[in-house]
């Protein structure tokens, strides 16, 4: 990566306002050998320097993506191991730690959480009317990440005796029970119906239902008679900020012979309004520790100006990824089948490839295997997502730190963790900052910096770079942007076709700096390469990285 940061940083930092590419993947036929592009597997390190170079970033990236991370998961000893090699950098740097207690780390609020083996739940007062937990119900877990990105917000818990129930409508239908009509009582609902007519699971697909968050529960009737999907019985994180507490409708889902003992007559011959029998039990989740805390590691480098030194430019980055797999796969056959079929990597939905592609993919791995032995793999390393904009944010915290002369105003340095489970490590940051919050003047974001060589496909073409929200918030942050970027050594292509109302991918709120940017904190947000090949696959590593 080019210094384009560093120089943007300078200028930042010092203003009074308070405002060697790779060859395509080869593809050849069966029986002829194929050099997989990429350099080697393994790197010794080297001492680093104060310059920003190509060969500092090789080898700390080596370092923070090598196997023994682990896949740096929030949560976990790997992305532990990450930070702790932040923290003897920091340290060797003469940066100064700000995180909770004088420290180096601030602990967020993110737990292990599975469904309670003790709920119990019973239609009616009578004994014997017990409904069984995986059988006859489920209690719906918070789905998908941050209700900005598409996620729902359920996963409350439902306690009462004798709650009434009143019939609501089938879902989808233009007219339901109003929400005013179930406050504090228990709404229940048909599934919608999909193809043939049967009840759809996802009914929140057709209405998430959060206008009865007003209700003691929600109960979804039929989307269980094909059986339970084994995702409501797995344990899941959850971010749990008690101090700053989420809404969380709770949203119980009913066979539909459990739901006509419920209501007490078949669906079909119901009319909403009218009222069934009572509901009584205790359902929940039970919350457990991670294996480690999960943590960002938060440093400051003081800036020189009395005045502005009590204002900071905070530069950002996410140190987590997405772990461990449950199984191993084949690395090189990872790639050639993205390469041919999945060229965005795991932003691509998975799909069949059509009988010419898979012919395609089948030639191409013989090719490879001829080459090399499988090499079978279950960590993903998280080499570009988001190891490069990692240790590009400690190249420049060595380089300002090694320079003559600090900037006049501080560099807050975080990076955050749970990023890749709904951007937990810059909410929490940003909810609990560890400077005053209206000290950062701005906020400099890097996620997916070593990629956009011709096979990545960059939007923006060769030498590109995605800017993201540089003028949503302060003008002048873009304009700064533009003029450090004209300069002769740098002349990046700015790609701003992301940064657009509507955008389809919805990427101004993807990363970290959306945390900051809703304090009205001006952010800018780079990627070199959003997507490509090995995103979110084991074969993000560090010998696919374009240093220079």
């Amino acid at each position: 990566m080019r210094t384009i940061h560093l120089l943007l940083l300078a200028g930042l930092t010092s203003t009074a306002s308070s405002s060697g590419a790779q060859a395509p993947l080869p593809i050849a036929p069966a029986g002829v050998p194929v050099a997989l592009p990429g350099g080697a597997r393994t790197h010794a390190p080297r001492p680093t320097s104060p310059s920003i170079t190509a060969a500092d970033l090789e080898t700390r990236l080596y370092i923070v993506a090598d196997d023994s991370m682990e896949g740096r998961e929030a949560g976990r000893r790997g992305q532990q191991r990450a930070n702790a090699y932040l923290a003897r950098e920091l340290k060797r740097l003469g940066l100064r730690p700000a995180g909770d207690d004088g420290s180096w780390f601030q602990t967020i609020p993110l737990a292990v959480r599975r469904p309670d083996n003790a709920s119990t739940l019973r239609v009616g007062g009578s004994p014997g009317a017990d409904l069984v937990q995986f059988t006859d119900y489920v209690l719906v877990p918070r789905l998908g990440l941050q209700t900005f990105l598409g996620g729902q917000p359920y996963g409350g818990a439902f306690v009462g005796s004798n709650v009434p129930t009143t019939y609501g409508g089938r879902i989808g239908d233009q007219v339901l029970v109003a929400p005013e009509h179930v406050r504090g009582r228990v709404v229940v609902f048909a599934a919608p119906t999909g193809a043939g007519g049967r009840p759809m699971l996802n009914f929140w697909a057709r209405d998430n239902l959060l206008r009865y968050h007003a209700a003691a529960a929600v109960v979804i009737v039929g989307g269980l008679d094909a059986g339970v999907p084994g995702f409501f019985r797995a344990t899941r994180d959850a971010y749990v900020d008690s101090t700053k507490p989420g809404p969380a409708l709770t949203v119980l889902l009913l066979t539909t012979a459990a739901g006509e003992r419920l209501l007490g007559a078949p669906l079909s011959t119901l009319t909403i309004g009218e009222e069934g029998r009572p509901l009584t039990g205790r359902v929940r989740f039970v919350d457990t520790p991670t294996d480690v805390p999960a943590q960002n590691v938060v440093a400051i480098l003081p800036g020189s100006d009395p005045v502005l030194k009590h204002q900071y430019v905070a530069v950002g980055s996410h140190i987590d990824h997405v772990g461990v797999l449950p199984m191993a796969l084949d690395h090189d056959s990872v790639r050639v089948f993205n390469a041919i079929a999945r060229p965005r990597g795991a932003d691509d939905p998975p799909r069949a490839p059509t009988a010419e592609q898979a012919e395609h993919i089948r030639v191409a791995i013989d090719s490879v295997h001829h080459a090399r032995p499988v090499r079978r793999d279950s960590i993903n390393n998280g080499a570009d997502d988001d190891g490069s904009g990692a240790v590009i944010a400690l190249e420049i915290a060595e380089s300002f730190a090694k320079a003559a002369r600090a900037p006049k105003r501080s560099l807050l340095f975080v990076w955050h963790t749970a990023e890749e489970k709904g951007l937990y490590g810059a909410q929490y940051f940003s909810d609990h900052p560890t400077v005053p919050r209206d000290s950062i003047v701005a906020q400099v974001n890097m996620d997916q910096m070593g990629r956009g060589d011709p096979e990545d496909a960059p939007p923006g073409g060769a030498n590109a770079l995605v800017v993201i929200g540089s003028r949503r918030l302060s003008t002048e942050l873009g304009d700064l942007a533009d003029r450090v970027n004209a300069q002769p050594q740098h002349r990046f292509t700015l790609d701003y076709s992301f940064d657009r109302d509507g955008d389809p991918t919805n990427a101004y709120c993807r990363s970290d700096h959306y945390m900051y940017a809703r304090f009205g904190i001006p952010i800018v947000f780079f990627s070199a390469a959003a997507w490509h090949i090995d995103y979110h696959m084991v074969s993000d590593e560090a010998q696919y990285i374009d240093y220079p």
